[in-house]
């Protein structure tokens, strides 16, 4: 029988639970337990072994559904292990901590309980109870996203522990399905006479092997951080076939507004809603799990290092000022959350290996478990291609990490880690656009090389206080180096030539950093509402020490320095926001205070001999507040309006006063401000159907950009438009309409699209009336995606760009034309330990470019293939 969104049938419900109450009478005969447990061990009879209840529950409750991913059909003692800590027993599914209370309502005429549940992340999952001699009932339930083990207490009130725990699971569909009235999931639950209080729910992150689909929309308050009243999306990889070789356009492919500037090297360059150059995605603040890994967020703010997108279980990106939480940059915060341990087994493995068009080669090798406390994680990732440029469009990087977890109790653990990541590519140059419509594959420079190296650790302490009260303590550092190679003598577009091209410019950039950020979390009552106040503050050291040195030879490796520059950074903040709750409306007022002082000397010498020429000092301290405001009201039925106004702050880049593109010259100007403003509705009404829709302005005064060769200020830019998206599993909607069950047989098919209409203008300045860089006045992304259980996953995926320009000019050198491409991509699980993958990307070989820099056109990739697999167990 399946239960919906469109009711139930409470007939089944006495049913069911009239065999639960036979099968905990049958539990209580064989484990000796009696209704009071306290007393009767005082009498010094024997009482039950919980594990008993243990199994027995675990055979009684499974997840069936093929929307659950790669968790379908697996029961709990698969999902996690059980442990007994002071009585309760704890279901361990993976590692962040998190509590929640949930209450329980019994109706004892209906039989039936309305399930309050207030959570962090909620999921929709679909669960079975499997009641003896009955047919399984499946429902929908509203839970949160699998972050830690679930901890259930004594039940202080109820048939028995099994029947109640079933109850919980089962009738939080009642609670969930639109026909059920549930009293506002704002306010907080109050418990009713003869009513269930459960102490606790606590949730650990996501395993590799777990393979969970989460919620688009991240809840209003997550451990140390609030989400209400942000435009904010959970990007999860799971909802997708693998991907391949860190292919963001197929990983963004449901996320409008984000521009991939796809490039021929394996480094990435995301830009937002015109606001500046997508290179290294240098207008966002870019974490990983809650860590900045920019080169220097503040003097250098370039992320040549991304982390592979197999250790990826989801991205979290949070719009425009509404990442103020994580810092000032005014394209929002982009964080990447990676797998944590699991915890149903001491050993797990996983090696996945991947072959493709131009000798592509990527292996990625995990292993993770759980050894008493201590969880660990593993991985090696290896990824090489001679890439599909004539010559010199090569790569190899080779990254590991290892990730330990160690569990004091249920509310304190602690967490670290370490990064070993190197990387060289070719740089193959640009092109004109006579020579890439002739030949896209010609290659202008043979000798430009690049070099990364990147070796960081980290730590993270975990703790509940108090119930409503939790602490974050994050501390990192370590060492990122940058080095090129690149010859002289050629322009845009063209092959060195003259004496020029027997040498070349040597840069060595290296970057010593450390930085510590607590954050705290507190839920306090007044007004008859519960409210959250989020905290923390951040201090942030680098030290960075750049030679710039003249080769004689074309592919020199060393020379005569020309420039030794030193360059430090002392950066504080303190953030706070609280959200004021009241009934379905919430308002969340949000404080930044910037204090940041950077200091540049810088010694130059001449090219030819190398003699000392003169040398220059800056220092500047640069204290800026920002403010923001957050709203939002609950519609009900899953679905909410939301606004978001606030101020955000790109501070004085001395890196790019001494650091130009090649043929450019920098000059120093001013930090840029900038306010955002965005009123939007989403909501998830049926689990068939989800949507986001919003309207935006960005007002951004003193951008950065180019013009006349010189990087400077280019005036202000006004961008503003709407952004649209959906998901509808056509299946899912067939079966509605028809109260068929097919999804349970074919699975889901879900057709997907988003768009982001942009109008985007330059006012004041040099190019005043003109477009700004990387501002496309469409972006257009759709296409089907097919899961069954977690058996297949099949996905046709496209995108459609349109007309824009690279640099904040009219010059039609840097015109990139519309584009459009499809990519083809599935995956098969043949068994519990095999999975076999295989894609064609750009499958109608679309031939464009979605980048020019200085040097000329940088020509996108056209149509390749991989197949490949994976061995786990």
């Amino acid at each position: 029988m399946q239960l919906g969104h469109g009711g139930f049938d409470h007939r089944q419900i006495v049913r069911c639970f009239e065999v639960l109450e036979r099968f905990e009478m049958n539990r209580r005969q064989v484990g000796g337990e009696h209704a009071h447990d306290a007393d009767h061990k005082k009498s010094g009879a024997q009482t039950h072994d919980p594990r008993q209840t243990d199994q027995r529950l675990q055979g009684a409750v499974t997840m069936p559904d093929h929307r659950l991913g790669g968790a379908g059909g697996r029961r709990l003692e698969r999902l996690g292990k059980v442990e007994t800590h002071g009585g309760q027993r704890v279901y361990h599914l993976g590692g962040h901590v998190t509590r929640r209370r949930m209450v329980v309502e019994h109706e004892s005429q209906e039989r039936s309980v309305n399930l309050q549940l207030r959570l962090h992340r909620r999921k929709n999952l679909r669960v079975g109870l499997f009641c003896p001699e009955s047919a399984p009932l499946r429902t929908n339930l509203s839970i949160i996203h699998l972050m830690k083990p679930i901890l259930l207490p004594h039940l202080q009130r109820s048939a028995g522990r099994v029947a109640a725990l079933a109850a919980v699971l089962f009738l939080a569909l009642a609670s969930h399905s639109r026909s059920q009235t549930v009293s506002d999931p704002v306010s907080k639950p109050k418990p009713a006479t003869g009513s269930t209080e459960l102490d606790a729910v606590i949730i650990y992150g996501e395993a590799d092997s777990d393979n969970i689909v989460q919620n688009i929309f991240p809840p209003d308050v997550e451990g140390t951080r609030i989400f209400a009243g942000k435009r904010a999306t959970v990007i999860d990889l799971d909802a997708l076939p693998k991907v391949q070789a860190n292919n963001y356009r197929q990983a963004l492919a449901q996320t409008p507004g984000l521009l991939v500037s796809e490039e021929s090297s394996p480094l990435v360059s995301i830009g937002y809603r015109g606001l500046g150059d997508p290179h290294r995605f240098q207008f966002m603040q870019v974490l990983k799990d809650g860590i900045p890994i920019h080169a220097d967020p503040f003097g250098y703010p370039e992320a040549y290092y991304t982390p592979p997108l197999d250790v990826v279980d989801r991205m979290e990106f949070i719009r425009g000022g509404g990442g103020l939480m994580y810092g000032s940059q005014p394209g929002g915060a982009f964080n990447y959350i990676t797998y944590m341990p699991r915890r149903d087994k001491a050993f797990g493995f996983r090696t996945q290996n991947i072959f493709g068009t131009d000798d592509l080669f990527s292996s990625y090798t995990a292993v993770d478990g759980t050894v008493g406390n201590l969880g660990y994680y593993g991985y090696f990732n290896h990824r090489s291609s001679e890439g599909f440029r004539n010559f010199n469009s090569d790569y190899r990087l080779d990254g590991g990490n290892v990730k330990l977890v160690y569990h004091f109790d249920d509310d304190t653990r602690l967490i670290f880690g370490v990064d070993l990541y190197e990387e060289e590519h070719g740089e193959p140059g640009g092109l004109t656009a006579a020579a890439f419509a002739a030949t896209p594959e010609m290659t202008t420079r043979r000798n430009d090389r690049f070099k990364l190296r990147r070796y960081m650790a980290n730590a993270e302490l975990q703790h509940q206080i108090q119930p409503g009260t939790e602490l974050s303590v994050k501390a990192w550092g370590g060492y990122y180096q940058r080095w090129s190679k690149r010859q002289n003598g050629g322009g845009f577009g063209t092959v060195p030539v003259g004496a020029a091209a027997n040498t070349n410019n040597i840069e060595n950039q290296e970057f010593y950093s450390f930085g510590v950020e607590p954050r705290i979390r507190h839920d306090w009552e007044a007004w008859g509402n519960e409210h959250t106040l989020a905290a923390g503050m951040q201090f942030y050291y680098n030290f960075s020490p750049r030679v710039d040195k003249r080769g004689t030879r074309a592919d020199a490796e060393d020379g005569i320095i020309t420039a030794d520059s030193r360059r430090e950074v002392f950066y504080g903040a303190l953030f706070l926001e609280n959200k004021f709750t009241f009934g379905r409306f919430s308002i969340t007022p949000g404080f930044r205070m910037e204090l940041i002082n950077q200091n540049v000397h810088t010694r130059n010498f001449a090219a030819g001999t190398g003699a000392f020429t003169g040398e220059s000092s800056k220092s500047v301290f640069e204290p800026q507040p920002l403010f923001g405001l957050g709203m939002a009201y609950d519609l009900g039925h899953e679905t909410s309006l939301y606004a978001n106004v606030s101020q955000s702050y790109r501070t004085t880049v001395f890196a790019e006063s001494v650091i130009a593109q090649p043929g450019l010259v920098a000059t120093d100007v001013d930090p840029s401000m900038s306010w955002t403003y965005e009123l939007g509705y989403r909501g998830k009404p049926a689990t068939w159907f989800t949507f986001d829709t919003s309207v935006f302005l960005i007002d951004m005064d003193n951008r950065f950009g180019v013009t006349g060769g010189r990087l400077t200020s280019v005036g202000r830019s006004i961008n503003y438009g709407w952004d649209g998206s959906f998901e509808l599993d056509l299946i899912g909607l067939a079966d509605k309409l028809r109260g068929a069950e097919e999804a349970n047989r074919a699975g889901s098919l879900s057709l997907y699209g988003n768009v982001s209409l942009l109008e985007a203008e330059l006012h004041g300045g040099p190019n005043d009336g003109g477009e700004p860089q990387y501002a496309p006045e469409y972006m257009v992304r759709g296409g089907l995606i097919y899961k069954f259980r977690d058996k297949v996953k099949v996905g046709f995926l496209g995108t459609f760009v349109g007309d824009h320009r690279a640099q904040d000019n009219n010059d039609p050198r840097f015109n990139i034309p519309a584009y459009m491409t499809w990519d083809l991509t599935a995956e098969a699980k043949l068994n519990e330990h095999f999975t076999v993958m295989a894609g064609l990307n750009n499958v109608f070989n679309e031939s464009y470019f979605a980048r020019v820099r200085a040097d000329g056109i940088d020509p996108a990739y056209g149509r390749n293939f991989y197949v490949g697999g994976s061995v786990s167990f």
